[in-house]
């Protein structure tokens, strides 16, 4: 555990925090510590050099021993938390080997004789004392006792220790100005940008802070290994043999440390001898007569990461003059093929431009000899923290026959916003908030996106664009039960968490509770924000049913109030219908289905679509539909967490936005959310479904049918795993379900099923059926109540009897004839047809239009 690569304890602010250092060569400006006038004008180089002359320290018992690492502790000393800090440094120095302390003063308040009396104490001690007497009278300050009796009237000289020069202490605690003060707290603020009162350390000119959390003595032993054991050792063994003396020679050692860590890292060089050059290599000479760089690259090439640098060598080679050695580390044997797409990895040399300067349409990813008969999908691969969307196609994207295409299949995509997101946690209990509604917005528009965090990691997620935004608590419950008392912002690359100031590089006021946060790049920006309970609201809960808190209240003025909640509620009634698609198929399907629903329900219908894999035509149509049909809508995205283990599959990611998301796709005010099937005709009512009583239970399904006999060999429920986790219950289909959102999220029903998704999919054999295997493995610790049969008739597995009573039809596929869906559709459902007859003559309508829009453009 004593070796230098052994880290004894984990600090992130320590170990990974961001490298700020000091300048502390001074530019032969002279002036002193107490000269506050002239101080103020100094630049920061100047400013830290006059404090690190200035600087009185605590050192080792023997004072002729060099101290290779400088400890500066910032706080107010007049606070408890700048005592407490000062009683954990003086523990350390108790057990240091190379470590000398020195004091910086950052008052809270204005400064005053009145409110610096222990900082007066230990300034004075600092003046006058020696090393022997020096640690054991700043000990006593450091208790709460001794601040609570001084602060209470009585004198300083009574908690003076046997041994010290006490003649020379009262004097000096009776003569020392506030002007040392002041300049410390003006350096805290214009070189190490503290707020007043704020601590920090300082360690051979690296500076940490502010310090949110208490640095104990073992922080202290920690980060002197961390500076001992990185160039200091061998400064140290350097500067012994100079002849200075061990005062000068520790504050040589501070500089030049402080001085060579702040230089750009650079890692040598070395050469790779290679044994046999015979096989498996590819060799390109660079232009003769020009210097050029030397590249190896080492790949397995039937691998993703090989696609992806074939494209890198050749932009590479674009830009500089290379000779390339490209090794082929094949695997030995391959049980079947490890890549099952095409890939285009977009990198361009320049920026490009088209004609005349004017800015091209951007990198392109061209596909050229592709094969025709195999069924392919367009599909982008995004750094994580973008969201991007198709915005024009000459095709179905997701089915693309290039032996039936005789033209060229283009597609455009935008880079619609950029994701932020983020972690939060109670400061107190340590856990996520459940349920914790924030808002990202403007001044003038302070909601432009809302989002609730999970349980899971308390992670959350918001859309933005490039720009300054507010973060804050959404109004209602969440902000009235908690406020934000801090962040981090995470470094995506490194992975570890770095403090910053919570309005760092704004003009936010230190008291406000809201958060700035600035998105100036492409990367990723994470932040983990702690928030804590309003005093009074400990024991409240922002998921807690309201109706039944207030029930008894209002139960005495039912009678009178009951008419006009019923007449608000009618307004208000909306029908909620969810549902996901992907493919032109499918969304033909999916505006049949919305039709359908329309023709049978007297209540307002919203529809709530998954952006994510929705066509341009698509979201092109949507709108007029919309005003043609009078209905509501509205488009939902999420992106996949990254913490959350990926498909990679279209239509199992799709599987995994119908179960794994509920609780974050919609809006708190959003009470229940009915699921229908893209493929599924609606002939009844949905409102009944909607009020339907789910006797507690968070959601509800309807079980597969098990009438038509002749299917029985393919009921896979009825046999092995299923049959005995069910125990004769009922294994439900997922192609239509009622959400009780409220329930849900209540009982935290999104967390436990992603968390039993992150166990299962470890497994590829498992979850054959995502949707539905998952709530149905999870139905001990998610109840599912069974919604009678009627509900949901599939001509696969129900028997023609019952398909009169049915009050929706899906079109769910057969194993056995392998019939296809459109066939299906017009042979099952009657009025299919008429459905898609009425849709394609508004879709020629639409068509139309927009080419009697085209052309009387072109005449003007």
């Amino acid at each position: 555990m004593d070796r230098n690569n052994v880290v004894p304890r984990i600090n992130s602010l320590i170990l990974h925090a961001n490298q700020q250092y000091l300048n502390l060569i001074s530019t032969s400006v002279t002036a002193d510590v107490e000269d506050y006038s002239t101080f103020f004008f100094l630049d920061s180089q100047d400013k830290s050099a006059v404090i690190a002359k200035n600087m009185y320290y605590l050192t080792q018992d023997d004072d002729s021993k060099i101290s290779a690492v400088t400890l500066w502790i910032i706080a107010d000393f007049d606070k408890p938390s700048g005592r407490k800090l000062l009683f954990n440094a003086l523990k350390h120095m108790k057990t240091s080997v190379h470590s000398r302390l020195g004091i910086i003063y950052n008052p809270t308040s204005k400064i005053n004789e009145e409110n610096t009396a222990i900082s007066r104490g230990i300034l004075a001690a600092f003046l006058t004392q020696k090393t022997r007497f020096l640690r054991s009278f700043l000990g006593q300050l450091a208790k709460e006792e001794t601040a609570t009796a001084i602060y209470s009237g009585d004198k300083i000289k009574t908690f003076l220790i046997e041994g010290m020069n006490k003649n020379a202490f009262e004097k000096k605690y009776n003569t020392v100005g506030v002007n040392i003060f002041r300049t410390h707290q003006l350096f805290c603020q214009d070189v190490l940008k503290l707020r007043p009162g704020e601590m920090g350390i300082v360690s051979n000119g690296r500076f940490l802070g502010p310090l949110d959390e208490d640095l104990y003595a073992e922080d202290f032993y920690l980060l002197e290994k961390i500076t001992f054991s990185n160039l200091v050792e061998k400064i140290k063994d350097i500067v012994e043999n100079m002849g200075i003396n061990s005062n000068n020679m520790s504050d040589f050692i501070m500089k030049v440390d402080a001085l060579m860590s702040s230089l750009p890292k650079r890692a040598s060089r070395y050469d790779v001898t290679f044994l046999r050059e015979n096989h498996s290599v590819i060799k390109m000479n660079p232009q003769e007569n020009d210097t050029f760089f030397h590249v190896i690259a080492i790949v397995d090439p039937l691998t993703r990461e090989a696609q992806k640098m074939a494209q890198l060598l050749v932009v590479l080679g674009k830009i500089i003059n290379m000779k390339i050695k490209l090794f082929m580390n094949c695997r030995g044997r391959l049980s079947e093929a490890p890549l099952e797409s095409f890939y285009r990895f977009v990198l361009e040399p320049e920026l490009m431009s088209g004609a005349n300067d004017v800015s091209s349409l951007g990198p392109v990813a061209k596909f050229l000899d592709i094969p025709e008969s195999p069924l392919l999908t367009l599909n982008m691969i995004t750094p994580e923290g973008w969201l991007v969307e198709t915005v024009h196609s000459n095709c179905d994207l997701d089915n693309i026959h290039l032996k039936d295409t005789e033209k060229t299949v283009t597609a455009e995509y935008e880079l619609e916003y950029l994701l932020l997101e983020g972690h939060c946690f109670d400061k107190v209990t340590e856990q996520p908030p459940r349920g914790l509604q924030f808002t990202l917005g403007t001044k003038n528009k302070p909601v432009v996106v809302d989002t609730i965090v999970m349980a899971n990691h308390g992670y959350f997620q918001l859309k933005a664009n490039p720009g300054a935004w507010i973060l804050r608590l959404h109004q209602g419950k969440s902000e009235d039960i908690y406020q934000i008392i801090g962040r981090k912002e995470r470094d995506v690359k490194q992975g570890f968490p770095f403090f910053l100031r919570r309005h760092e590089g704004t003009d936010s006021q230190a008291d406000l509770e809201d958060i700035i946060v600035v998105l100036n790049s492409f990367k990723s920006k994470i932040l983990e924000v702690k928030v804590k309970k309003e005093t009074g609201k400990i024991k409240e809960d922002i998921l807690t049913n309201e109706d039944e808190k207030t029930k008894g209240m209002w139960d005495s003025i039912k009678s009178f109030t009951i008419r006009l909640h019923k007449e608000e509620e009618k307004e208000k009634d909306v029908l909620n219908i969810f549902s996901v698609a992907s493919g032109h198929l499918y969304e033909r399907f999916l505006r049949i289905m919305m039709l359908s629903v329309l023709r049978n329900t007297k209540t307002p219908v919203k529809f709530w679509l998954l952006k994510n894999y929705l066509s341009p035509t698509f979201k092109e149509v949507i709108p007029h539909m919309a005003k043609e049909y009078g209905f509501q809508y509205e488009l939902v995205q999420y992106r996949w967490p990254r913490w959350l283990r990926q498909q990679t599959e279209r239509q199992r990611i799709i599987w995994g936005y119908k179960i794994l998301f509920l609780d974050v796709l919609f809006p708190l005010a959003v009470d229940k959310i009915i699921f229908v099937d893209a493929d599924q005709i609606v002939r009844h009512d949905l409102k009944e479904l909607r009020d339907f009583d789910l006797d507690g239970a968070p959601y509800g399904y309807t079980p597969f049918c098990d009438s038509r006999r002749e299917m029985d060999g393919y009921r896979f429920w009825k046999t092995g795993y299923w049959a005995s986790h069910l125990l004769r219950r009922k294994y439900h289909i997922s192609a239509l379900y009622v959400v009780d959102l409220k329930k849900f999220r209540r009982i935290g029903a999104g967390d436990r099923l992603r968390g039993q998704y992150q166990a299962l999919s470890q497994d590829p054999n498992s979850l054959s059926n995502l949707d539905q295997d998952l709530p149905n493995d999870m139905i001990y610790q998610v109840a599912i109540k069974s919604l009678p049969q009627d509900w949901l008739w599939c001509e696969t597995w129900c028997d023609d009897e019952s398909k009169q009573r049915a009050k929706t039809i899906d079109l769910c596929n057969n194993p056995k004839t392998k019939e296809p869906k459109l066939k299906a559709a017009a042979r099952i459902v009657p009025e299919w047809v008429e459905y898609d007859a009425e849709i394609r003559q508004l879709l020629d309508h639409l068509e139309n239009k927009k080419q009697d829009t085209i052309l009387t453009h072109d005449e003007l």
